[in-house]
C-alpha cells in the first residue's frame, strides 16, 4: 500500500473534522450578530409602542405651528407661528376671515 501524503490513515482528515473552516465561522458569526441586532431594535420598538403620548401643555400655553393666511379683501398675507391650540381659528382682517394659504416650499 502506498504511504499517504498526509501520513498514515488520514491523519491530516480528523484534523480538519473537527476544526470548521475559517468562512463558516465567519458566517455564523455574522448571522449572530445580525440576529442580536434584529432582537435589540424588535424589542425597542415594541417598548415604544408601550409608551404612553407625552402630556399636552397646559391651557393658555401657546404652541407652535406653521400657518400662513391671505386676506381676500386686501391681499395682506400673514404668517401664524405661535397659537393657544395646533388648530387655531383664521384671524380677521378687513371685518373678514382670512383663508389659509398652503406653503409652496415648506
Amino acid at each position: 500500500m502506498a504511504a499517504s501524503p498526509w501520513g498514515d490513515r488520514g491523519e491530516g482528515r480528523r484534523y480538519a473534522a473537527v476544526m470548521p473552516a475559517a468562512s463558516t465561522v465567519l458566517w455564523v458569526g455574522c448571522g449572530l450578530l445580525f440576529g442580536v441586532v434584529l432582537w435589540k431594535s424588535g424589542i425597542g420598538m415594541l417598548r415604544s409602542m408601550t409608551q404612553l403620548p407625552p402630556e399636552p401643555p397646559p391651557t393658555g400655553e401657546l404652541r407652535k405651528v406653521k400657518r400662513n393666511y391671505r386676506c381676500d379683501v386686501c391681499g395682506v398675507e400673514l404668517r401664524m407661528t405661535m397659537a393657544p391650540d395646533e388648530d387655531p381659528p383664521p384671524p380677521k382682517h378687513c371685518l373678514e376671515e382670512m383663508t389659509e394659504v398652503a406653503p409652496l416650499y415648506d
